[in-house]
């Protein structure tokens, strides 16, 4: 990486009220934009995983992201989509409903030459699962589901509904990450048996595979 910033200030997920955190410069960890710089505002709206989940998180999925559609549904600055591009993904979907930030998304792939291979919404994510889950190809997906922790207690019906739709419309091969934290018990979660749980304090990851092809 370049000649380091000054940390930027990343705000505690959840209110929005709460005060921001000092955080180190975020960067790409893994694959072809190892240690690449990832721009993130500060804005509280934004809440990016931190960096040892999100290598965590890449760890499980492993190879098998080769080759994968991302989708990242609540996607902040971008950093899982492009991670997930870097370490092989074929493409991502970024959806973001706040619009400043999916500008910034639209910045951070830009600045890493990945502006062919991502497609940004500025979109409530619940309504454009229904709506264009549907127009996606048939290539195995690696959705990313990670709202504001509160989503799960204020938002919980929909919430369930859009991980349900997700684990029933999915290709073979698929996988979907869930991120959410001790206010919400991962026993919940549609199909929960066949969820593979971990926790990295503050946040508990579920990993769900879909069935392999025929």
């Amino acid at each position: 990486m370049a000649k380091r910033p000054s940390p930027k200030r990343k705000p505690n997920r959840g209110n929005a009220s709460q005060q921001p955190v000092v955080d180190a410069p975020m960067r790409i960890i893994g694959g072809q934009l190892k240690n690449k710089r990832i721009e993130y505002s500060g804005d509280v709206r934004t809440r990016p995983m931190k960096e040892r989940v999100r290598e965590a998180v890449f760890n499980l999925i492993g190879p098998s992201i080769k080759g994968k559609l991302a989708i990242d549904l609540f996607a902040g600055t971008g950093a899982l989509g492009l991670e997930a591009i870097s370490r092989g993904a074929i493409g991502a979907h970024l959806i973001e409903r706040h619009v400043p930030t999916s500008k910034l998304i639209r910045a951070n792939a830009e600045a890493l030459e990945l502006v062919d291979q991502v497609t940004i919404y500025a979109h409530n994510s619940f309504i454009w699962v229904k709506k264009e889950l549907p127009n996606l190809p048939r290539t195995p997906w690696a959705v990313f589901i990670c709202p504001p922790y509160e989503f799960f207690v204020s938002r919980a019906e929909e919430m369930e509904k859009q991980i349900r739709t997700l684990i029933e419309s999915a290709p073979p091969e698929s996988v979907l990450i869930v991120e959410f934290d001790s206010q919400f018990d991962g026993a919940n979660l549609p199909d929960a048996e066949n969820w593979d749980v971990r926790v990295y304090s503050p946040a508990h990851v579920g990993v769900y595979r879909t069935a392999e092809s025929d």
